[in-house]
């Protein structure tokens, strides 16, 4: 059994105003906690890895595919596999969203740790 604590997650930024923490990771799921600051965007992308999701707080634009939705507190979403997706704050507070990768990401392992088996 592997145990961690928020407040020992590594933590890294993708994009001006976004701080994700990885959570856990094990060898075929990752937790990632992404904080947004008020009108933080995260650009269109694409992975090979499955992302689901759940907003914490505050309000999210997410695009994927042709489809474009806000969500709030509460809300849960799926990007397929190498979909292209994105995301930005809407409104005046930030926000925070729990996500599900896997497999889990290596690249955002590696940012975090030289050896990707202890973060």
């Amino acid at each position: 059994m592997i145990v961690s604590k928020r407040e020992e997650a590594k933590q890294f930024s993708t994009a001006s105003g976004v701080t994700n923490s990885i959570l856990i990771s094990g060898e075929r799921m990752m937790f990632l906690l992404i904080e947004l600051k008020p009108g933080s965007v995260i650009p269109l992308h694409s992975h090979p890895h499955e992302q689901m999701g759940i907003c914490i707080n505050g309000k999210v634009e997410l695009q994927g595919g042709e489809r474009t939705v806000v969500v709030e507190s509460n809300t849960v979403w799926l990007f397929h596999s190498n979909e292209r997706h994105g995301a930005k704050v809407v409104g005046k507070e930030g926000a925070t969203l729990l996500e599900a990768f896997s497999p889990p990401r290596e690249d955002y392992l590696a940012r975090v740790s030289s050896d990707p088996r202890n973060i």
